[in-house]
């Protein structure tokens, strides 16, 4: 007797988020125009896309690389970069094709105007976000000498409950980790609240709408399909966030970076599929990994 086909459905908020998908727009202008693209870091934390626009001509360096280039053009990143790039850029005579999602620009000028007044306070900037992450690089860049950053919970105790305390968080930082780190930074400094009355968290809401609100509608996709493919970059963090999510409501959840790596044996018995990915995650990928599974 025939089986009936599987159903596959794509999750409807996968795929680059707008500042992405701004860089790389940004990047494929520049190269159809013909020139010669430099990019600081890879411009997104996906394999194949890297290579798909590495075939266009993007040239990608490092920062050791940058420092020895001169009168050409580099690309900067949605991630964005803090004001020494800028610096060197001003003194080597490059042109900067300013690519930083506009969510992290803003943020990054929140930052040092914070920077400003935390001097005058003898306060401190706190990061929450991922340890050498691009984009956290930026921030820290922002705030100077007045920059802590925290992982999680567990290394608070970086910061000087004492003083004045500024909360921002990494545009891709899960949102119940931020609210329970900001928490306990609350907790620690109503401790000290006697000896230090004018002591304060100020907390700035800076996880990006688009990755927050996925969260509850991740939950609810994986639970409404028998299996889930989660297409992701290996180094992307958001994609290993929203992963994590998946596997919390679907315990037949899998990773996967190309659609070479999907295996038959996952989907035993499955009447339905779910295809998702990272906002790093290319959408003609994740259309592609969906195709490959409907042909099986």
């Amino acid at each position: 007797m025939r089986r009936e086909r599987m159903r596959v459905e794509i999750e409807p908020g996968s795929g680059f988020c707008f500042g992405v998908e701004n860089a790389v727009r940004i990047a494929e202008e520049a190269l159809r125009n013909g020139e010669q693209v430099y990019c600081l870091g890879e411009i997104v934390h996906n394999d194949i896309e890297v290579a798909r626009l590495k075939n266009m001509g993007l040239v990608t360096i490092t920062y050791d690389e940058f420092a020895e280039l001169h009168d050409c053009k580099v690309l900067v990143r949605a991630h964005g970069e803090p004001p020494s790039t800028y610096e060197k850029a001003k003194e080597n005579n490059i042109t900067i094709i300013d690519a930083t999602c506009p969510i992290v620009h803003s943020m990054q000028e929140k930052i040092k105007t914070v920077a400003r007044i935390s001097a005058e306070e003898k306060g401190q900037i706190v990061i929450f976000g991922k340890k050498g992450h691009a984009e956290v690089i930026g921030l820290l860049g922002a705030a100077g000498s007045k920059g802590v950053l925290v992982t999680g919970k567990h290394d608070v105790g970086k910061i000087d409950f004492t003083r004045p305390v500024w909360l921002f968080s990494q545009t891709t930082r899960s949102k119940d980790e931020y609210e329970l780190v900001a928490e306990i930074i609350r907790l620690n400094i109503e401790r000290h609240s006697v000896e230090h009355p004018r002591n304060t968290l100020k907390v700035y809401n800076t996880i990006c709408h688009q990755v927050w609100a996925r969260e509850p509608r991740l939950k609810e996709f994986a639970r409404n399909h028998d299996v889930i493919i989660f297409v992701s970059g290996k180094k992307s963090s958001n994609g290993r966030m929203l992963f994590n999510v998946c596997c919390s409501e679907n315990k037949r959840s899998h990773f996967i970076s190309s659609p070479e790596e999907i295996d038959p044996g996952w989907f035993g018995n499955a009447e339905s599929t779910g295809v998702c990915g990272a906002t790093s995650t290319p959408k003609w990928l994740i259309q592609k990994v969906a195709d490959v599974i409907s042909e099986m």
